[in-house]
Order: C-alpha cells, then sequence, then structure tokens
C-alpha cells in the first residue's frame, strides 16, 4: 500500500501576480522552488489564505531572486495580487518511508523571502 504525503510547502506566499491570458500554471521564484526541494513541471495544490479557493496546478520556473509568484491562465481567477497563499507538493510512499519522512517546509515574510 502507498499513501499520499506532504513532501513540500512554501507557507504564507504572496501573490504577485495573475495572468489569466497565460497557458494554466503557477510562476514561483526558482530560489523559492529549490528551497522547498520543489520542481518544475511538479504538480501543486494552492490553498488561498484570504477566499478559502483551494486548486491544483503545476510548477514554471521564475525569475532566481525575484521574489514572484504568479498564478496562470484559469487559476488567476482564484487569487488577487496581495493575497496569501500556500503551495503544497505531496509524495508517494510506504507508511513505513512516511513514518520517518520529515516534509520541507518554507516560511516567507511579505516579500516572498525566506524567513530564518
Amino acid at each position: 500500500m502507498w499513501i499520499e504525503i506532504l513532501k513540500s510547502k512554501i507557507h504564507r506566499a504572496t501573490v504577485t501576480d495573475a495572468n489569466l491570458n497565460y497557458e494554466g500554471s503557477i510562476t514561483i521564484d526558482e530560489d523559492l522552488i529549490d528551497a522547498a526541494k520543489m520542481i518544475v513541471h511538479e504538480k501543486v495544490a494552492v490553498v488561498n489564505n484570504n477566499n478559502g479557493e483551494r486548486f491544483e496546478t503545476y510548477i514554471i520556473r521564475g525569475e532566481r531572486g525575484s521574489g514572484i509568484i504568479c498564478l496562470n491562465g484559469a487559476a488567476a481567477r482564484k487569487v488577487q495580487r496581495g493575497d496569501i497563499i500556500i503551495i503544497m507538493s505531496y509524495a508517494l510512499m510506504s507508511p513505513e518511508e512516511a513514518e520517518t519522512f520529515r516534509p520541507t517546509v518554507i516560511n516567507l515574510d511579505g516579500n516572498n523571502r525566506i524567513k530564518k
């Protein structure tokens, strides 16, 4: 049996842009992708703390060091600039592996910089 476990989380990211006229995805600063141990094209769940929306999309690479968090395509309708979101990825693993696995969680400040 396999179970789905939280693998990575970017906590309290601030939406910097929403681009309706783009093929769907979420653009994330490459520094944040690396810090959260996520990868480009990985499926992610997004939760909007401001309005309760929950949806899935995939990651595309944003400019390193830019702090960009941009929802593209249909997902752009579910956010506004300045909204606070949580971005999560999951992994399938055995229950035995899951018992000792610890997800990577990064917490961001209002400028999408990692809090120490």
